[in-house]
Order: C-alpha cells, then structure tokens, then sequence
C-alpha cells in the first residue's frame, strides 16, 4: 500500500481533473490519489468514478453537496487516516499546484518535516499568468495573517501542503473550524501552536487554463475577519510569552 496519499477536492471541474490526476500519476506513481467531489453539477464526479475504475491507485469520496473546502479536507484526512497513510497532502483539481513539482515537497517531509508548504512567496516561488491585483492581493493576505497570528512563514494562504499523520493528530482537526478560504491559515496556525516543524519549498502557481476560480471578495474579507478575531484571541498568549522572555 503507497504511504502517500494526495487529496483532491473538486466542484466543478470536469476540464481539469483527468489531466491533473495523470500528470500526478506519471510525476509520481507511488501515490495514491482521493479525489473528493462535492456533488459537481457538471458531472465532475462521474469522470472522478471513471478514473477510479481504471486506476487501483485512484479513489473518491463523495459528499453531498458544497459544503467548503475546509469539511472536504477534514473528510479526507479521516479518510486517509483511518487506512493508514503517514503523509496526506493538499492538491488543487485545476493545474494551479504543478504535480511535477511534488516530489520536492515530499523530500522535505522525507528530511523530517512535520508541515511542508509549497510556498510561491520564497526565493524561487513565483505565480505565472496573474493579473497584478491578484498577487498583491494574495501577498497582501499573507502578510497580515503573519503579522496579526504570530506566523514566521512566508506563504500562509497557499494549499500545496504535506501534512504528516502524526502532524494531523497532533493539531487536531476538530479544533479547526474554518470552511473556506481561510481554512488553510487556520491549519497552519493550528500546526506552529503545536511545535510543529514546518518548512516551506518554493513552487510556481499557475493559473488555471479552463474553469473558473472559486475566490471571491466576500470569501477573501470573511477569511480576513476571522484571522483579526485569531489573532485577538491569540495576543495574551503572544504578550505573555514575550513578558517571560524577559
């Protein structure tokens, strides 16, 4: 049985997943694939079925409805974690998160990291096809979140992620309630609170050729309110832990 498994989620996204899902197989045929579907209205988890039929390593878990990202990992983690994988990881359906380029991801969880993030804002990230808005926006998001949570890291918002098992127990998903988009800052909030080693490994988001994104304003402000109301939850922990430092 492959130690790996990489989750999928999907809404909508039947132009992208089976050429996704074979760049991943060819990239790196030792993992197994979890393509988690919530209810696509475009037919997304029949081609996920399909691809299923004809691949051992392929499986899908569907839900039944749009329920965010944040329910479809936490589904899927259990669902890894129950069958015995040590390494999960967070891959986007649309092409954005290159699978040529999770290997390097997973020799850094191979080098003893709890948390790796695919970071687009180190010393070789980077984004292709972004209009300019958008990667102020996205640097934007994480520079805040990193001031306000207390977050050395570079790229907190990103979804290219290798969490360990023992990662996973270890942070305790129940404990992570966010839905959306900031899902991915309240799991790594989540994962430096635990003492987790985390390491960032520089990737190059593209956007994505077919299909439309699922980002809104009204998703990115609500993400924004709830890391404002972690981070005052956070500050007598942050001030008191400064205090006895001395």
């Amino acid at each position: 049985m492959a130690t790996t498994l990489v989750i999928i989620p999907t809404y909508n996204e039947r132009e992208n997943l089976a050429a996704v899902v074979a760049r991943l197989r060819a990239a790196t045929p030792d993992v197994d694939v979890l393509v988690v579907d919530d209810n696509s209205p475009d037919g997304t988890g029949g081609i996920a079925d399909g691809l299923a039929a004809s691949d051992p390593a392929v499986f899908v878990l569907h839900r039944s409805g749009k329920a965010g990202l944040g329910r479809a990992y936490v589904a899927a983690f259990r669902w890894g974690l129950e069958r015995g994988y040590t390494r999960l990881v967070e891959m986007d359906a649309d092409g954005s998160h290159q699978p040529e380029q999770l290997s390097a991801l997973l020799a850094a969880a191979d080098a003893g990291a709890d948390v790796v993030l695919g970071s687009r804002w180190v010393s070789g990230g980077g984004v292709e096809n972004w209009p300019a808005y958008r990667e102020v926006l996205s640097r934007g998001g994480s520079a805040y979140a990193r001031i306000v949570l207390g977050l050395p890291q570079r790229d907190v918002t990103g979804g290219y992620r290798v969490l360990t098992a023992d990662a996973l127990r270890s942070i305790r998903m129940e404990d992570v309630h966010s839905q959306g988009y900031g899902f991915q800052v309240d799991l790594l909030f989540h994962a430096q609170r635990a003492g987790l080693r985390i390491v960032e490994v520089p990737i190059t988001f593209v956007e994505r050729r077919y299909g439309e994104s699922k980002m809104t304003g009204g998703i990115v402000l609500e993400a924004m309110l709830r890391v404002t109301l972690w981070g005052i939850g956070a500050l007598p922990g942050r001030v008191s832990r400064r205090l006895s430092r001395g």
